[in-house]
């Protein structure tokens, strides 16, 4: 299956842009006539055929909406059809930048791939890196979407420092932040199934105690990612995959 992402999608007829009408004709050799799948990253999905295979302006007819559901806690009355991106919760992770940006790319790649749908890049007392430039990481989130399949694209906010995210309306969610102790409870005891969630992974030195104080006061729990001592992208992936099992794998 070939998808392709455009965003903003208006009417039936679409034309994708110089880099995207580049991969389907001259890569994967496409031609007028041949079907394809494209998302707007808003959670829809068509089946679409190609109707000019122009490699600059590839010029394709929308055909069939199969939008995913965005919410349905019952199983047994799922479309099995609408199954591109579906997932029964939101994951917002803010997490802080790692020194080495490559591994904040790794990171980005495979949360997109099980699945989250908003970054914010965390500014934290002990944060090696202050400063990313996110043109190329959104970049590294499409390329994720496309290849496992998602009809949903993760926000990428631009970086905020701990305060200031602090002071953001996060409404009624579940708020849960990643800190080394001996008393916090396992995230995967912490979160509830179905519940949209907010999860705030420091940096390697971790979360100062202050920042940790400031957090308990605007409502967030703290919680462990387990026995190990884990970077700062491993213990975002930690995260999403274990809310991921907490929804899928019970």
């Amino acid at each position: 299956m070939n998808l392709f992402y455009a965003p903003g999608l208006v009417g039936d007829l679409h034309t994708l842009n110089e880099e995207e009408s580049r991969h389907c004709v001259k890569v994967l050799r496409l031609k007028t006539g041949d079907v394809i799948h494209i998302t707007d990253g808003k959670g829809n999905l068509w089946e679409s055929v190609i109707e000019d295979n122009n490699p600059r302006e590839c010029t394709i007819r929308l055909i069939k909406n199969q939008k995913p559901e965005t919410r349905n806690p019952e199983p047994e009355t799922r479309n099995p059809e609408l199954k591109y991106g579906f997932r029964p919760y939101r994951l917002h992770i803010a997490i802080a930048p790692m020194k080495n940006i490559d591994r904040f790319e790794w990171f980005l790649e495979k949360a997109t791939e099980i699945g989250i749908d908003e970054i914010t890049p965390l500014i934290c007392d002990n944060s090696e890196r202050r400063h990313i430039r996110t043109d190329r990481l959104v970049k590294v989130i499409t390329a994720a979407m496309k290849q496992s399949i998602k009809a949903w694209h993760p926000v990428l906010n631009e970086p905020e420092t701990f305060n200031a995210f602090l002071k953001k309306d996060s409404g009624n969610l579940c708020k849960l932040i990643a800190y080394i102790d001996d008393v916090s409870p396992m995230l995967s005891q912490a979160y509830e199934k179905e519940r949209d969630a907010i999860i705030l992974i420091g940096p390697e030195g971790d979360f100062s105690e202050d920042e940790v104080r400031k957090a308990k006061e605007a409502g967030y729990q703290t919680v462990s990612l387990g026995f190990s001592r884990l970077r700062t992208e491993t213990a975002g992936l930690a995260a999403c995959h274990t809310v991921y099992l907490k929804n899928f794998g019970e």
